[in-house]
């Protein structure tokens, strides 16, 4: 197996702000993988909120030595090295581990999700991101969103109120809201939930830093709307102790590794009886079509980072009128552009 990979920079239709940031270009690494004279595709998009940038992906990827491994058929093992390579570097290992995928599906000649038999009719609605930005800005993202029938909301800011009211100014669309860690006491995020709950929101996506996970589990208990864990979770070892904090959790292959810890993170959650959702980072539609393929399997998605940039240089995942549709074409289906 010869892994081969190279930094492209993604370029952002807007400047995309969080509570924390703020960013115009976002860096990933596309990784290809060949053997027996078939490719796969994989993707990396590294952050700094995980302790990864585009030099330790590309210096992780540099380490991976997949000679003692007979084919791509070895996922089990394949993925165990990765991980016995370092604790953190997800999204490094997600490079390797969605090529991984899609080289198996393009030998087997199915698309990822009849591999799992999963029903592509079964793929949710995405919600489509709207940054933190100014009154007018806002309202321009939300004309420019018209298609899609969920927004998600990013506030944690000192003009929360603003934001909500300049989108609901444009809008009466079902809104999902992530705070990003934004409101730092369980105070705050108390008054802006309950603030929330008037406002047609669905959930919360993280309203507090993941550091305080009881001040978490206080809110849960004084508040009406479902609350999504995302910085909380990184790994499946994450999933059970926040049983009490969330009712819900936001998995990203960029957090966790790739689409076979992805699986059992989501299997886990619904056993403790967890709302599900696949989220992603600013990625290009490799990324985003490997996460797509297991939508099938979960109750929410926020699977837009590729429609957020103006340079995706990949086709995959289509989406219509908010609805993922998934191709039929084996692997992830996805074909680069010229």
């Amino acid at each position: 197996m010869h892994l081969s990979f190279e930094r492209v920079d993604l370029k952002l239709r807007h400047t995309f702000r969080i509570s924390r940031g703020a960013e115009d270009v976002a860096q990933v690494v596309i990784a290809k993988l060949e053997h027996d004279g078939i490719h796969g595709f994989g993707e990396a998009s590294p952050s700094s909120r995980y302790g990864e940038t585009i030099d330790t992906v590309l210096s992780f990827l540099e380490r991976v030595e997949l000679g003692d491994f007979g084919d791509p058929f070895e996922l089990e093992q394949t993925t165990a090295h990765l991980d016995d390579l370092a604790l953190g570097d997800a999204a490094a290992k997600a490079a390797v581990d969605i090529a991984l995928h899609d080289w198996v599906g393009r030998k087997l000649g199915l698309p990822l999700y009849k591999l799992w038999g999963l029903s592509k009719s079964k793929a949710p609605l995405t919600s489509f991101t709207i940054g933190i930005d100014s009154p007018d800005v806002i309202t321009q993202k939300v004309a420019e969103a018209e298609s899609y029938p969920i927004l998600k909301v990013k506030l944690g800011t000192d003009h929360d109120k603003d934001i909500i009211a300049a989108v609901r100014r444009a809008t009466k669309k079902r809104i999902r809201v992530d705070a990003n860690e934004g409101w730092k006491t369980k105070e705050l995020a108390l008054e802006r939930i309950k603030w929330l709950e008037q406002e047609g929101v669905e959930f919360v996506e993280q309203p507090m830093p993941a550091s305080d996970l009881a001040g978490c589990t206080w809110l849960r208990e004084r508040v009406n709307l479902p609350l999504i864990a995302d910085e909380n979770c990184v790994r499946l070892h994450d999933v059970p102790r926040l049983r009490d904090a969330f009712d819900g959790i936001n998995i990203k292959l960029m957090k966790c590794g790739g689409l076979r810890e992805a699986m059992r993170m989501i299997h886990t959650a619904k056993a403790l009886g967890m709302k599900t959702m696949l989220g992603c980072m600013i990625e290009s539609s490799i990324a985003i079509t490997a996460a797509a393929h297991l939508s099938p399997l979960v109750d929410y998605a926020d699977l837009d980072g590729n429609l957020l940039i103006t340079n995706d240089p990949f086709e995959g995942v289509k989406v219509k009128e908010g609805k993922i549709v998934l191709s039929d074409e084996p692997g992830l289906g996805v074909i680069p552009r010229d």
